[in-house]
C-alpha cells in the first residue's frame, strides 16, 4: 500500500454542519434524548462541515485498498464508506477556537505523518544508530559466522532469495561432505544467524547428506526459541528503536518474530502506533540478540532496528509520556494570516479532547452498539450485531459467511466460510459451534479479552463524547459550579468560588461507570438520561460477568500539545517528500530544500501529546473539519472526479 492515493482526503472550509440523522435502531425515547444532548446546535447547522482521516489506519485491515471480493471484483473504499458513522453519530460536533477553517489534505502519503514515541524520562526516542553493542565479555551465543565460507556464492545467492520471500515454497540443499555431526549442526547455526526467518534440516538423498534450508514462514507452527547460552552479565532484555513504515505495531511484530522464528509474546512494548505513518518506538524482546536483531536490516523492507541496549526488564504499555507529531497537511487553502491564527489557538488553548472516529469502527455496525448491548446484558443482539449481514463492502468471504448465518442461523455452516477464522466473526462463530447458541456468553468469552473489552470501553467512549459536547454547549470554555476537577488522584466538586480561580483545562468528565462521581450541574443529569435512554442505570454499573463491569474513569475536557511549532512549504511536486526522516539522516540523504514559491502550499506542523490523546482531533480542530472516514471519502470522490 506504498503509495496509496485514495486516503488523501480534501478538506473544505465552513464551520457548520447538518444535525446528526437518527439512527434506525434507536426508539424516539433515545432520539429525544441525543437531541437534548445535542442541545441548540441541530438547529444551527446547515452545511456540511468537511472531515480528516488521521488514524483511521487503525479502524480496520481494508484501508484504502480495493476489497476483492471471491470473483476477483473490486469494491472501491468510498463504497465501503457509504455506511459508515460520521462525526455526529459519536458526540463530537464542537470546536474551542473561533478561527475561519481551511483546506487541506492528510496522509495523501504515509510519509506525512511521522510519530516518535516519548518515553517515560521524556526523551524523544529517534533511531539514530545501527551499531551492536560491544559488551566487555563476550560470550558466543551464535555460531561462527566464518562456517559459511564453505558455502559457494551460488549457494549464498539461492539462500538470500529464499530470505527475501522471492520463492518462498522452495528449499536450498547444501551437501555436506564433512560427515562429523559437530560441523554440520555448526553450519545448521551459521545459516540460520546469516539468514533470518530461514530454517534448517538434514536429509540424505541417494546416499549423501544435504543441509535443508527452507522459510520458517512456511512452517504451520513457530519453532519455540532455540536454548542457548545467555551471558549472566547481560540483562534478558534487548531493547531496541523499532523505525517502521506503513504498517501497525503488531504486524510488525509478527514479521519480526517470523524472521526470528520466536512467538510474538516475547515482544513488549508501550504502545501501539498507526499503520498509515512513518513511526519509531521502543520495543523489547526476551533473550534475542543484538546481532540477530541488527541481521533483520539486511532483509526486511520498510523496518529499521537499532539503538540496541540491554536490560532487565520488559516494556508495559502505557509506560510512555506521549508521542511527538510531525504532521504534513498538503495543498492548503488558508491564508498566512488563518494558519497562524489556527496554530496559535492549538498552542495556547488546545483542542476538546475527544476520542477519534478510529475508537467506533468503520463498518454500518459500530463498536459502541455492540458494547451497548453487552452491559445490557442482551447476548442475542451481541451475536446478532457481531454476524448480521450489514451495509456497506466488505471481504467477499465475510459476506457470504454472514448471508449462511442469516439464512441458517447455523454457525459450523457460516465458519466454513471464513478461510481466516482469526478474525471476531470466526472466534465468536467458533464458540457458538462449541458451546451452542445457548451459550453465548461462554462463546463470546473465545474472543480475545482485550477484543472484548474494546466493545464496552467504546461504549464509554461514545457517552464522554456526548456529554463532553453538551457541556462545551452549555457553558462554553471556563469552569464553572458543578464541574469536577482531579486533588490528588480524586474528583472534586466544584463551588461557585472555586471555578472562579480554576482553568478549563483543569476540568474532567467522567466515563461511566460503578467508581465514578458526576457532575452536579445539568450535564451531569445528562448522563443519567443518556443511559437510561439505553436501558442502563446510571447507578448500578455492575455486570454479572465481571469483566464487563464498568469502574468508570476520567479524562480532562481539553488537551494543549506541547512543543507546538510549524511552518508553510512550498512545493510543485504532489510526490516529493517533506519530512526528514531518521532513516534519510542515517543514510546521509540531504534535508528537503523548499522552494520559495510553488504551484502548493503545505502546513508543516510539530507537537506532542499525552497518552489515549488522538491527534486527529488537534488536525480536526486546526482545519475546522469532520474527521469521519464516511464524510472524507465522499469529499475525496469529489475531488478526485
Amino acid at each position: 500500500m506504498e503509495d496509496q492515493e485514495a486516503l488523501a482526503m480534501p478538506v473544505q472550509t465552513g464551520e457548520k454542519r447538518t444535525c446528526p440523522e437518527e439512527a434506525s435502531d434507536h426508539d424516539a425515547k433515545r432520539a429525544r434524548v441525543e437531541d437534548k444532548a445535542n442541545g441548540s446546535h441541530a438547529a444551527k447547522q446547515a452545511e456540511e462541515d468537511p472531515e480528516d482521516p488521521e488514524e483511521l489506519v487503525e479502524q480496520g485491515s481494508e484501508d484504502a485498498e480495493a476489497v476483492q471480493n471471491e470473483d476477483g471484483e473490486g469494491e472501491s473504499f468510498a463504497d465501503m464508506m457509504k455506511s459508515g458513522l460520521s462525526e455526529v453519530d459519536v458526540g463530537i460536533y464542537k470546536f474551542v477556537s473561533d478561527h475561519k477553517g481551511f483546506s487541506g489534505i492528510l496522509k495523501e502519503r504515509y510519509s506525512d505523518f511521522v510519530v516518535h514515541e516519548i518515553s517515560k524520562e521524556g526523551k524523544t526516542l529517534r533511531l539514530d544508530d545501527l551499531t551492536v553493542p560491544v559488551e566487555r565479555e563476550e560470550v558466543p551465543v551464535e555460531a561462527e559466522p566464518a562456517e559459511c565460507q564453505t558455502l559457494t556464492e551460488e549457494q549464498k545467492q539461492q539462500l538470500t532469495d529464499l530470505q527475501l520471500f522471492k520463492n518462498k515454497e522452495a528449499n536450498v540443499a547444501i551437501e555436506v561432505e564433512e560427515d562429523s555431526k559437530e560441523k554440520r549442526t555448526l553450519l545448521h547455526k551459521a545459516v540460520k544467524t546469516l539468514y533470518p526467518g530461514l530454517e534448517t534440516k538434514t536429509e540424505e538423498r541417494e546416499g549423501k547428506k544435504f543441509i535443508v534450508a527452507y522459510h520458517a514462514a512456511g512452517k504451520k507452527a513457530l519453532a519455540a526459541p532455540r536454548k542457548h547460552s545467555w551471558p549472566k552479565n547481560r540483562g534478558s532484555f534487548c531493547h531496541f528503536v523499532l523505525y517502521k513504515e506503513n504498517k501497525d505495531t503488531m504486524d510488525a511484530i509478527n514479521v519480526l518474530s517470523k524472521f526470528l522464528r520466536v512467538r510474538p509474546n516475547v515482544f513488549s512494548y508501550m504502545g501501539t502506533k498507526d499503520k498509515r505513518a512513518i513511526t519509531v518506538q521502543e520495543i523489547a524482546v526476551l533473550k534475542i540478540s543484538a546481532e540477530r536483531l541488527a541481521h533483520l536490516n539486511k532483509c526486511l523492507m520498510n523496518f529499521k532496528l537499532g539503538n540496541f541496549s540491554y536490560k532487565k526488564h520488559p516494556l508495559k504499555l502505557g509506560e510512555l509520556q506521549g508521542n511527538h507529531f510531525t504532521v504534513v497537511l498538503r495543498n492548503i487553502s488558508g491564508s498566512d494570516e488563518q494558519v497562524e491564527q489556527a496554530m496559535t489557538s492549538l498552542r495556547e488553548t488546545g483542542f476538546i479532547n475527544y476520542y477519534g472516529m478510529q475508537r467506533f469502527g468503520t463498518t454500518a455496525v459500530p463498536t459502541h452498539q455492540v458494547g451497548r448491548a453487552i452491559l445490557q446484558n442482551n447476548w442475542a443482539e451481541v451475536m446478532d450485531l457481531i454476524l448480521k449481514p450489514r451495509p456497506g463492502a466488505e471481504k467477499g468471504y465475510l459476506v457470504k459467511c454472514r448471508e449462511e448465518w442469516a439464512r441458517t442461523q447455523d454457525p459450523e455452516a457460516a465458519l466454513k466460510k471464513l478461510p481466516v477464522k482469526r478474525c471476531v466473526e470466526g472466534q465468536l462463530l467458533r464458540g457458538l459451534s462449541k458451546y451452542g447458541k445457548n451459550n453465548i456468553i461462554t462463546a463470546f468469552a473465545l474472543i480475545p479479552r482485550n477484543n472484548r473489552l474494546m466493545y464496552i470501553h467504546s461504549y464509554q467512549s461514545f457517552v464522554w463524547n456526548t456529554m463532553v459536547s453538551r457541556r462545551v454547549e452549555a457553558y462554553g470554555l471556563k469552569a464553572v459550579e458543578g464541574d469536577l476537577i482531579l486533588k490528588g488522584g480524586t474528583a472534586h466538586v466544584l463551588s461557585a468560588d472555586e471555578a472562579e480561580e480554576q482553568s478549563i483545562h483543569e476540568v474532567v468528565m467522567p466515563l461511566p461507570g460503578f467508581d465514578v462521581i458526576y457532575p452536579t450541574h445539568e450535564v451531569g443529569k445528562g448522563y443519567k438520561e443518556l443511559l437510561a435512554a439505553d436501558d442502563l442505570d446510571i447507578n448500578n454499573m455492575r455486570h454479572k460477568v465481571r469483566d464487563y463491569s464498568l469502574a468508570g474513569a476520567y479524562r480532562r475536557v481539553l488537551t494543549r500539545p506541547s512543543d507546538v511549532s510549524w511552518e508553510l512549504i512550498n512545493y510543485d511536486d504532489p510526490k516529493v517528500p517533506l519530512v526528514y526522516t531518521d532513516v534519510d539522516k542515517l543514510e546521509g540523504k540531504s534535508h528537503p530544500v523548499y522552494l520559495t514559491e510553488g504551484k502548493y502550499r503545505a502546513l508543516k506542523m510539530e507537537f506532542s501529546l499525552p497518552p489515549s490523546t488522538y491527534a486527529t482531533m488537534a488536525i480536526r480542530e486546526v482545519l475546522k473539519m469532520d474527521t469521519s472516514i464516511k464524510n472524507q471519502t465522499q469529499l475525496n470522490t469529489v475531488w478526485l472526479n
